[in-house]
């Protein structure tokens, strides 16, 4: 995924008109565009294919199983024309090698949940945030999910992996996360849904947390 915006869309609508109006507006002012359950339950996983033609897009579907089971999923994600996916890496390292090594043979990439951005994240992933991080970087991820409601946190995590990896950070805006807070704090994108999808003009809004972040 190119930086340029450092804004990554979360588009979580259920159907496919309302998506692809979207996703054509605010185009220009997002590198990426998350999808997860909400619009794939709603219209298939083929809304992926025809967003992927207006931008990369990242499969949230926040993989947590078995290896095996972690390897099919992957392989229907990036097959369908998804860029990278999220995975969560609470599961252990071997279902996070078996996403990597898809991911590699795909040429595609995989980013890991280490704490979420809800106030409840904090209850069971806070102990293990770090150690997911950093078994992140030993897997060869290419980068981690970490909290823009808690952007200590992100610096936290940015110390254990270093720059090598990159952080995704969502939580701006509804949730009451500041996008140029997380991106002073380490955090490469930020990803914003309800304050953009739910605006009168999405490209306004996305144009504005642009200009704030002055990324």
């Amino acid at each position: 995924m190119e930086k340029k915006n450092c804004l990554i869309l979360a588009l979580d609508v259920t159907d496919r008109e309302n998506a692809l109006r979207i996703a054509n507006e605010v185009s220009e002012y997002v590198d990426s565009i998350k999808v997860g359950y909400p619009l794939v339950l709603g219209e298939g996983l083929g809304i992926v294919k025809e967003l992927a033609e207006l931008a990369p897009v990242i499969a949230d579907f926040k993989v947590a199983d078995i290896p095996n089971t972690d390897r099919l999923i992957c392989e229907q994600v990036f097959k369908a024309g998804a860029d990278a996916v999220i995975t969560h890496g609470f599961t252990g390292r071997d279902s996070l090698d078996s996403c990597v090594k898809v991911a590699e043979e795909y040429g595609r990439d995989v980013y890991v949940v280490t704490e979420m951005s809800h106030p409840g994240g904090v209850e069971f992933f806070r102990p293990v945030a770090e150690t997911i991080a950093q078994m992140a970087a030993d897997a060869g991820a290419t980068g981690v999910v970490a909290p823009a409601t808690r952007p200590e946190r992100v610096r936290d995590i940015r110390k254990i992996i270093g720059n090598d990896l990159h952080i995704i950070s969502p939580g701006v805006g509804a949730q009451g996360g500041s996008a140029a807070d997380v991106i002073n704090a380490g955090a490469d994108w930020v990803i914003v849904g309800r304050s953009i999808y739910n605006s009168d003009s999405p490209a306004d809004a996305a144009m504005k947390i642009c200009n704030d972040m002055k990324c």
